[in-house]
């Protein structure tokens, strides 16, 4: 597949993930668990068929392996779509997920023993800056925003640094994952869509554990205005086409990375991603209205300028240019 398709695929599948996400969440902030439920379901059963060939195909890594990888991925997924219950914004939501530099960075220097250089510390440095930045300003919002008593106020508050909490665990646990990925690959090679189906197929038993949680946003959802779906005419609650389209947009999100980590470098993989990630977090302060004061966009451009310095998309970027202003003089 040609990679211009598969950018297509990642920007097209994650933006529109992120609008759909945002809908829900606008309407039952605390659905996460039903949406992680579902997400997971669709695509360990799209895996079962396609990729484990109905149980007929035996894993390439061995299965122990894909238990304690698949401890971390749930608890990351589960955590990450349950901050948004815990009064954190989409838009902060967004950009503290893009501190993964950081905590991969961490851990592997305490982990695997590795060295960076000077401009891999620096654009660290910005960043964890631009995170702070606006950690800060949306802690300042939650208190000046709530119009309630003292009392409930300090509550609201404490729900936010609850969340806070929540996203900087998951922000570890998916780096450590990360580095446990990496030498499990070195070590048995390659197989992320192997690894795609047993990420997503073999923590469905735990869902049990949260079923009273997500039954309960299942009648909510049943109970949603209904809505007629374009073009086939089917009528359904609207919350249920919301996590339909959810489901299906994490999908092509998804295959869309895959597809480009086959196609194209990993350098260009991050920059995508990190271009995607901005993409989405513009739409949602100018569709949605999320509050997002100068600061915010201070601190997001700290993020995306160190994302951008670290994959030394500059040093690739030069060569390049200068070919290109080289180009008329010869013609």
């Amino acid at each position: 597949m040609h990679p211009a398709v598969a950018v297509g695929l990642v920007f097209g599948g994650c933006c529109s993930n992120v609008v759909f996400l945002e809908l829900l969440a606008r309407q039952f902030p605390g659905c996460g668990n039903i949406v992680t439920f579902s997400q997971f379901l669709f695509i360990a059963v799209e895996g079962f068929i396609f990729e484990a060939n109905f149980g007929r195909k035996r894993p390439a890594i061995p299965i122990r392996y894909y238990f304690i990888m698949v401890a971390m991925f749930f608890t990351v997924s589960v955590v990450n779509n349950y901050a948004l219950n815990l009064n954190i914004a989409m838009p902060l939501h967004m950009i503290f997920r893009s501190g993964s530099l950081i905590a991969s960075m961490a851990l592997g220097i305490i982990i695997l023993k590795k060295r960076y250089s000077v401009s891999k510390y620096t654009s660290i440095a910005l960043v964890s800056l631009g995170i702070f930045t606006c950690t800060f300003m949306s802690a300042k919002q939650v208190v000046s925003d709530s119009s309630l008593n003292e009392e409930d106020g300090l509550q609201v508050f404490l729900w936010w640094l609850l969340g806070i909490a929540a996203l900087t665990f998951a922000l570890l646990m998916s780096a450590r994952m990360g580095i446990f990925q990496e030498t499990l690959y070195k070590q048995f090679g390659k197989h992320s869509k192997e690894a795609l189906f047993y990420n997503h197929a073999l923590p469905l038993p735990g869902f049990l554990l949260l079923a009273p949680n997500i039954y309960h946003h299942a009648v909510l959802f049943s109970q949603s205005e209904l809505f007629q779906v374009p073009v086939i005419g089917l009528t359904l609650p609207i919350m249920w086409f919301y996590l339909l389209m959810n489901v299906i947009t994490q999908y092509v999100c998804i295959r869309g990375v895959f597809i480009l980590t086959t196609e194209c470098t990993s350098l260009t993989v991050t920059l995508v991603v990190t271009l995607r990630k901005f993409v989405s977090l513009i739409f949602s302060i100018l569709y949605f209205r999320n509050p997002f004061t100068a600061w915010h966009w201070l601190g997001t451009a700290f993020v995306f300028v160190g994302t951008l310095m670290y994959t030394e998309v500059w040093n690739s970027l030069g060569p390049f240019l200068a070919r290109w202003r080289k180009r008329p003089k010869e013609e």
